[in-house]
């Protein structure tokens, strides 16, 4: 098929192309040196996105009809987010993952998926958008610098932090690190 006349359509990922959708996180992953973190199923993926209450959004980069990748892909690109709170600013959105296909870096997708996420933050009265990047990805670091963010492990000292399954169970139980607790009230 053609890949020619490349008019992006950028809208929120469908359930019936949601399938579509795999193939690029998974591509996301190994770019990040990270593929076997890849847990995730189609399933899972429909069920967590397009349930009642879903965990996360995406907006994607779709070809139009009759054009596809050179993998034959029709969807190139993608930005998954969902909404945070902070006590300090109030409502927030987070982009968990912004990619887009090798072929088509370059040509102002990437730019393009992040301000759809922008715009449905603002509409939501979201007053900052958070997401993390390797510190290994230069070329990332520079995008979202060029697009006006800032770096919050240069500029504030911040790190995040993340509870794996086990340690999350842990938690959960009480069982986790060895603190006193609460104790005792003596007067």
């Amino acid at each position: 098929m053609s890949r020619k006349g490349i008019a992006r359509i950028f809208a929120p990922l469908r359930p019936e192309v949601s399938f579509l959708f795999l193939s690029p996180s998974q591509e996301l992953a190994v770019f990040e040196k990270l593929p076997e973190q890849v847990k995730i199923t189609d399933e899972g993926l429909r069920e967590d996105g397009f349930c009642q209450d879903p965990f996360y959004k995406c907006v994607v980069a779709e070809l139009p009809p009759g054009c596809q990748s050179k993998e034959g892909h029709t969807i190139v690109g993608y930005g998954l987010y969902f909404f945070i709170y902070s006590t300090w600013k109030g409502r927030n959105i987070y982009t968990e993952d912004l990619y887009v296909m090798p072929e088509f870096r370059g040509k102002g997708v990437g730019r393009k998926l992040l301000s759809e996420i922008a715009k449905i933050g603002l509409e939501k009265g979201c007053t900052q958008m958070r997401l993390g990047v390797l510190d290994w990805n230069r070329r990332a670091i520079d995008f979202y610098l060029r697009q006006g963010a800032a770096d919050l492990t240069a500029t504030e000292g911040w790190h995040f932090f993340r509870f794996e399954a086990e340690a999350l169970q842990q938690l959960a139980l009480g069982e986790a690190g060895a603190g006193a607790g609460l104790g005792s009230c003596r007067a």
